[in-house]
């Protein structure tokens, strides 16, 4: 598992920067329903997806939440006063507080199913009725762009998908919350090349693949065989599912 204390420094350069952010948000606000008056960006991170949200609709009040000081700090110089150290698991917030809320690229982290349950059922909990909750979902397959680097990767041992759309269903269901709708969106800037796999591979980014390890180094050896190492690949495609609190819960 990544530090995203460290990781927080280059975190936006090394995931697509504001192309991706501007896709991202895009995206989210495509399920916001208009009349909308505060949302709630859990595991906001950096903050470069969350202000965006914030200046796209007047009078669309935003908070941010985040678990990584050093993720938080970035998030609130971009956010001044609207940002919240806080773990997603254990919402600081009184029920039926928000709009909307939202999980981007966080469901795929949480370290078991029973976290990313809670996460899903904290986020329904400060949910008012009528209110919609937005997650990207299928985060790893997202990656899978039928390129070389995935034919050289599909052989690695998998971690399961904590992440996947008919568990986040599931969970939704679970506490109430209805199917409302979904969208995709490209991960601009994110193919990857063999060389940027390989290093990604070596700081630990594949949790299956411990860095110095001899099948790591195996898969570090065919990756650098291919041609082009520099080229990027096709960029992941993303895809976020939208559900709705209904007004009589």
């Amino acid at each position: 598992m990544l530090d995203y204390d460290k990781e927080a420094e280059h975190y936006d350069a090394s995931r697509g920067g504001e192309p991706r952010a501007g896709a991202a948000a895009d995206a989210v606000l495509g399920l916001v329903p208009p009349r909308a008056r505060s949302l709630l960006d859990a595991g906001c991170g950096t903050g470069i997806v969350t202000r965006r949200l914030a200046a796209a609709r007047a009078g669309l009040r935003v908070t941010g939440i985040d678990r990584a000081p050093a993720m938080a700090r970035q998030a609130a110089a971009r956010l001044p006063g609207a940002v919240v150290l806080a773990d997603s698991r254990r919402l600081p917030f009184p029920d039926d507080r928000f709009d909307v809320v939202t999980s981007v690229w966080l469901l795929h982290l949480a370290p078991s199913p029973e976290d990313a349950q809670a996460t899903v059922a904290e986020c329904a909990r400060v949910l008012r009725p009528g209110g919609v909750y937005v997650t990207t979902v299928d985060k790893a397959a997202a990656h899978n762009v039928g390129s070389d680097i995935d034919a050289v990767l599909a052989s690695r041992p998998r971690s399961p998908a904590l992440d996947a759309a008919d568990l986040v269903a599931r969970y939704a269901a679970g506490h109430g919350l209805v199917p409302a709708g979904q969208a995709i969106f490209p991960g601009r800037g994110q193919g990857r090349s063999p060389r940027r796999t390989i290093a990604d591979l070596r700081r630990g980014w594949f949790v299956t693949l411990p860095p110095g390890e001899p099948l790591s180094e195996d898969f570090a050896a065919r990756l650098a065989a291919l041609p082009d190492q520099d080229r990027p690949r096709p960029d992941p495609v993303f895809t976020l599912r939208a559900f709705l609190k209904p007004a009589d819960a």
